[in-house]
């Protein structure tokens, strides 16, 4: 059977039974928002899971999106998984991946349309009346076909200059399961190739690519065809499926994740400023 997914939550369900040497599990469930943690810790976790090494949180939100669930209890989980795995300090470059022009692989850039960049303002904050900010700043890269640069080349040139403490990058993700379409966010710090949930992997971007700390956050918003039927065949073999109301998730999905990372990186910022100053 054919199954391809970039979630560690699915390569674990795959693994059914005694949970793997190597492989650190968690489920906690609070008000209808499932989170899930898996740490893979050695060699034999990596090959169990088939990821690398490293923290693994995945938040389930489909009760928030399907029957309207607690938003304040979705964005606290996002943003405090985000935190579990963030320093608390330094600059933070966060980076939109993808195609704006391929609304399943827009994820990104709309998304970081709307992180409160702050790098250019934060010595600034207490002349601006705001409180005190941490600095961030925000790029979306474009794709290889509009740029003519690696998405590694752009940020590998950015954190050579500006020196963060830490990149967050955001991208469209493939699932093996139709119901995680646009209701689940993954958070890593394995890093993360660009363009792998579409089908069209890049070079990593991971800490040793760009010389700092690399938290991957993503959407699944994709199922292969293959994987979608449990077979491989040559007319699916090189499809891909999205929801029919993709636009509406790629939009409320960006939004949501904005915000959850403003929040994460502003601790004293309310929602209310984020959307304020955005």
């Amino acid at each position: 059977m054919v199954f391809r997914t970039d979630l560690a939550v699915e390569r674990r369900e795959m693994t059914p039974g005694e949970i793997p040497d190597g492989v650190v599990f968690e489920e906690s469930d609070s008000l209808g928002i499932k989170t899930t943690k898996i740490e893979i810790t050695n060699e034999n976790g990596e090959k169990a899971l088939d990821k690398p090494k490293g923290r693994y949180i995945t938040v389930e939100l489909d009760d928030f999106f399907s029957a309207k669930g607690d938003c304040d209890a979705a964005v606290n989980a996002v943003s405090g998984s985000i935190g579990e795995l963030l320093s608390p300090d330094g600059l933070v470059l966060v980076a939109g991946l993808g195609n704006e022009n391929i609304t399943p692989d827009a994820l990104g850039p709309l998304c970081v349309n709307r992180i409160f960049a702050t790098r250019h303002i934060s010595e600034k904050s207490g002349q601006l009346g705001l409180p005190e900010l941490r600095e961030v700043a925000a790029i979306s890269t474009g794709v290889l076909g509009q740029t003519g640069m690696e998405t590694g080349e752009i940020l590998s040139s950015i954190c050579e200059k500006i020196k963060p403490s830490a990149v967050i990058v955001i991208d469209a993700l493939a699932t093996g399961s139709a119901k995680r379409l646009g209701k689940t966010v993954q958070i890593t710090d394995t890093g993360i190739c660009p363009g792998s949930g579409v089908g069209n992997s890049r070079k990593k971007l991971d800490s040793r690519t760009l010389g700092t700390t690399v938290i991957s956050i993503g959407v699944p918003t994709v199922i292969d065809a293959s994987t979608l039927c449990g077979k491989k065949e040559t007319d699916t073999e090189k499809m891909m499926v999205t929801p029919r109301d993709i636009d509406r998730i790629i939009d409320e999905m960006s939004s949501f994740l904005a915000l959850s990372i403003n929040l994460a990186l502003q601790k004293n910022l309310s929602p209310e400023d984020i959307y304020a100053l955005v």
